[in-house]
């Protein structure tokens, strides 16, 4: 077993912290890129991999995946394929130029990269809306523009996950750690013991709000999550409220799952939910 690897940007991945598995192509996640490919079916120095962001080395050999696991609190970068919240600015004739973080340039998202988008059926977004989007390409020259799209650009259909503009609702900032954490977290569907995943807050929230309606939710990998509650009626702004709280408290402390579910319990009843 390799031991824990920090890398710093620009630093090669030293090919002994590589999954082993040959016998399916290696994914590499956020947070890395190649910059030469292998010329044969093993690990050779000739397979360079190298680190765009700061964070620990993670490996999943069952995927063959390696990707960067960044700090808690680092700043988001555009990455392609993450998901998104993004806020829209202003329009064009051809595209929305969207809010991603306060720290980058506007993305583009195209106002037909919706499902089923025609120039006549578009959405028609304003100042200020809000959409789940994924990173479609984010360029490879200095000043390069953030492109997003709400579509599968091969089928033209929107993916699982709800991409698209997001009505009503809340928006929570959380830091982009626990942003990654939660979209680990509901992907798998499992609960981590290493403090990566570990998760319950959102499933043991769906359990206790069930009764009243439950909420819809989206997480956005630059550190935004969207919540909405509209099918509880009248506790729908307190449950709205105790979410986000749930979802702070989890940001600033390290909670395991039964600390989680306590901090749930307790929220929801001083809330009143």
């Amino acid at each position: 077993m390799t031991t824990p690897l920090i890398l710093l940007p620009s630093d090669n991945v030293p090919s002994d912290h590589l999954p082993s598995n040959t016998s399916a192509p290696l994914r590499l996640g956020p947070g890395l890129r190649l910059l030469s490919e292998q010329q044969s079916s093993t690990p050779s120095p000739g397979h360079v991999i190298n680190a765009s962001r700061a964070g620990l080395l993670s490996t999943d050999p069952k995927r063959n995946a390696v990707s960067i696991l960044s700090f808690p609190n680092h700043r988001y970068i555009p990455t392609t394929n993450d998901l998104v919240i993004a806020q829209v600015h202003h329009s064009s004739a051809e595209y929305f130029h969207c809010m991603v973080t306060p720290q980058t340039p506007h993305a583009l998202l195209a106002q037909l990269a919706f499902e089923g988008a025609t120039k006549k059926t578009r959405p028609v977004l304003k100042q200020g809306d809000l959409v789940y989007a994924r990173v479609l390409s984010i360029g490879v020259s200095a000043g390069a523009e953030v492109e997003l799209t709400c579509v599968n650009p091969a089928t033209g259909k929107a993916e699982q996950g709800g991409l698209g503009p997001l009505t009503g609702g809340m928006v929570f900032d959380v830091s982009t750690g626990l942003a990654a954490r939660l979209t680990r977290a509901s992907s798998s569907k499992a609960e981590y013991e290493d403090g990566v995943a570990g998760l319950v807050v959102l499933d043991e929230l769906g359990t206790k709000l069930e009764g009243i309606g439950g909420f819809e939710i989206a997480v956005g990998r630059n550190g935004k999550v969207w919540v909405d509650c509209s099918n509880a009626g009248d506790s729908a702004i307190r449950a709205t409220v105790a979410i986000g709280r749930c979802l702070h408290a989890v940001d600033e402390s390290n909670l395991s799952p039964a600390e989680q579910r306590k901090l749930v319990s307790r929220t929801l009843r001083e809330m009143e939910v």
